[in-house]
């Protein structure tokens, strides 16, 4: 889960964690250069949040980890100029290609390709060879007080308080750009169900819908259901009032000639500005039957060229696709048997009762 501080062009300071499955997203949002003037981020961490209730009873976070640890392809000054500047020294690269010169090279890096290299399997490579010079799921490591948008607080051990909490996954589908939960257990219902369509960088395999709960499938210690009903618990330990507000965001909609309908990267930084609107009681909304989305209205689009018709369809509730997607959860519940909480079967039964099923 990583931690990031969103800073108005008023200087009020939000901090931000979110929890995306592998390739997703986790570091380019979490190192985003913003589109929207007058607004910043920094970073305190990419990857792991530690999280708990506070004297003041709202939750803080803060990142036990050193260094930051991304998926090479796709990394580049476009999509996060802030992570390449982060790995120009002292970094440790797996499965990339390596060029004559002793430099790395990896597909998608926005810089053209050697005329010849050794690849991730320690062969000869060329551009025409017809194989890629780095594996999918090649990776860099490097320490955080390299990246250039650190925030002077990511080592305070006692952490900084959430203002919000993301969930979010690669869906081409069905799922809006942004939603925002009814309440703490609906929010918590959202992390379990969280779901991305597969990458290679996941599993080996694309193109598969995978349930990736709280995308804590391959780190959690314990049963599932039970951490489930470790989140719910929080309600309970604090005043929920003080709660941080918990959204699901998509930035992979596609549209039906498979194009992407959101241009992602420092445009994220307008969903983000919205989230902040809300945290503070403001930003225009519209309550569905899956969550409060935005109005057609309330994203701010300045200098952002993009059709009304792709904005409805990003805010679009397809009510067959979300019964299919609850028919999908009810299937996925079933593994946790009876140590699943009741209020994750509450909240699906409601979901569909608001759909009309």
């Amino acid at each position: 889960m990583l931690i990031l501080a969103l800073t108005s062009p008023e200087k009020k300071k939000y901090y931000i964690t979110a929890a995306f499955p592998s390739a997703c997203g986790k570091t380019n949002l979490a190192m985003m250069k913003p589109a929207l003037p007058g607004w910043t981020v920094r970073t305190l961490g990419d990857d792991i949040a530690w999280i708990r209730v506070g004297a003041d009873g709202r939750l803080w976070a803060m990142n036990p980890e050193y260094g930051f640890f991304g998926v090479a392809p796709g990394t580049s000054v476009k999509s996060n100029p802030n992570a390449m500047e982060t790995i120009t020294k002292n970094t440790i690269f797996t499965n990339v290609a390596l060029t004559p010169d002793g430099d790395v090279w990896w597909e998608d890096m926005g810089v053209p390709a050697p005329a010849k290299a050794i690849d991730w399997e320690g062969k000869e490579w060329t551009p025409d060879c017809g194989r890629k010079a780095a594996h999918a799921n090649a990776r860099f490591t490097a320490p955080a007080s390299q990246c250039p948008v650190i925030d002077p607080e990511w080592e305070k051990p006692e952490g900084v308080p959430i203002s919000a909490i993301l969930f979010g996954g690669r869906r081409p589908s069905t799922i809006p750009l942004v939603n925002e939960a009814f309440s703490w257990e609906h929010g918590v219902f959202m992390g379990s169900s969280t779901g991305s369509e597969t990458t290679a960088a996941a599993l080996g395999q694309a193109g598969v819908l995978r349930r990736d709960p709280f995308a804590m499938l391959p780190f959690c210690g314990y049963h599932m259901g039970d951490y489930f009903g470790h989140w719910l618990d929080m309600a309970a330990k604090t005043d929920r009032n003080k709660l941080p507000k918990i959204y699901f965001v998509n930035w992979f909609r596609k549209n039906a000639q498979g194009k992407w309908l959101w241009p992602g990267y420092g445009d994220n930084s307008r969903v983000l500005k919205w989230v902040c609107q809300r945290v503070d009681g403001a930003g225009e909304s519209v309550p569905t039957p899956i969550g409060v989305l935005p109005s057609a209205k309330a994203l701010d689009m300045s200098g952002l060229k993009i059709t009304a018709e792709d904005v409805a369809e990003l805010l679009a509730v397809d009510k067959a696709g979300w019964l299919k997607e609850a028919d999908n959860i009810t299937e996925y519940y079933t593994k946790f048997g009876q140590r699943l909480p009741a209020q994750l079967n509450q909240q699906l039964a409601e979901l569909r009762k608001r759909l009309g099923a």
